[in-house]
């Protein structure tokens, strides 16, 4: 008789598939990694689990199954006062809803997640979430939107990187 795998076991199993590139796996293990503790009431690894099987459906080209795994995910957080992954939830489903071509959807969703990024004073993972914003307005033909948003993006990371330093000057540039 084989024990029953812990809730940790199945996270660690997940993440080896995910970084194996097995995303089928990793996705079907996250979210028995999910179950599992929810089973034994850790409901923040378990909305973890769930973001994390997102993300791996995601990367399976999965849109509709991601959003699925990560929606409800940002209240546990929110509930938790866990603004990062609070924002990174949002963010998941943002990138869902963009993949499923729902722009006006992921745009609010990004927005969100900036929000709640900047008030977990994550300066980098918001300029990341900015720059997909971004990409969506200018999609959309907003320009004047788009360069507003890169430039708020911009405007909370500590450390810039060169790329980052180079588009700072370009976007802050004054006629």
């Amino acid at each position: 008789m084989t024990a029953t795998p812990t809730p940790q076991q199945l996270a660690d199993e997940a993440r080896h598939a995910y970084q194996t590139g097995n995303l089928p796996a990793a996705a079907q293990a996250f979210a028995q990694a999910a179950a599992a503790y929810s089973a034994t009431g850790d409901t923040l690894s378990a909305a973890e689990m769930k973001n994390n099987q997102s993300v791996a459906l995601l990367r399976n080209k999965q849109a509709q199954a991601a959003l699925e795994a990560a929606l409800g995910t940002e209240k546990v957080f929110a509930a938790a006062n866990d603004a990062r992954r609070e924002g990174m939830a949002l963010g998941n489903q943002a990138s869902a809803q963009q993949a499923l071509k729902h722009p006006r959807e992921a745009i609010e969703l990004y927005r969100q997640s900036a929000a709640a990024l900047e008030k977990a004073g994550e300066g980098d993972l918001r300029a990341e979430v900015m720059q997909l914003l971004a990409s969506l307005y200018l999609g959309r033909f907003k320009f004047y939107d788009a360069v507003l948003t890169l430039q708020a993006g911009l405007a909370g990371v500590k450390n810039p990187t060169p790329k980052q330093r180079l588009m700072k000057k370009l976007l802050f540039f004054r006629l």
